[in-house]
């Protein structure tokens, strides 16, 4: 299919997948806002990423598995929405508390914080999720993204105000003067 292998091109090792499986799932959780297709959203990216070899031409295998991540992300999306909607069964189960978990408010604000992020416009999401989430330097979001870095900085600003402004619990609204202005004698 392509050309001859360059001696710049390497081979993605599978032993080292592990290495990324913790940055993947955060920026798996931000781009679904769900734990659970999170973990699903990995280990199909695993899996197609694994079913053949790969040959990156950079060192940079975070921003190779983070792009296979998104495109995964999207070929689901497409595809689900192909197909019937399924409804949830009820949660009338009652289960049994958890000591050794984190406070059920922490898992609240986990989990509004990556829907409010899954929420964002794709590129304010990616920019967030590369930079905020990844860890990733602007210079490697840029590259993995494939955008200037500068676009990546806008991108990012953009995109927190706009989690910043979801996450406010009582966000200004015409009635209600701002935070910032001082009251009035």
């Amino acid at each position: 299919m392509g050309g001859p292998r360059t001696s710049v091109d390497r081979q993605l090792e599978p032993e080292a997948l592990g290495d990324h499986i913790d940055r993947l799932y955060r920026a798996a959780w931000s781009l679904c806002g769900s734990r659970e297709e999170a973990e699903d959203l990995v280990q199909e990216t695993f899996e197609r990423v694994l079913r053949r070899p790969r040959f990156l031409r950079s060192e940079d295998d975070l921003g190779y598995l983070l792009r296979a991540l998104r495109n995964t992300f999207f070929s689901r999306r497409r595809a689900a929405a192909r197909r019937p909607q399924t409804v949830p069964l009820p949660d009338d189960v009652e289960l049994l508390a958890d000591r050794t978990a984190p406070p059920a408010d922490a898992r609240l604000e986990s989990a509004e914080l990556y829907a409010a992020i899954s929420r964002l416009p794709d590129d304010f999401r990616d920019a967030l999720v590369a930079i905020d989430v990844a860890g990733l330097s602007y210079r490697e979001a840029a590259r993995a993204l494939r955008t200037r870095e500068a676009t990546i900085t806008t991108r990012l600003h953009r995109a927190r105000q706009r989690v910043a402004r979801e996450l406010v619990s009582d966000p200004p609204g015409p009635s209600t003067p701002r935070a910032s202005a001082a009251p009035r004698p």
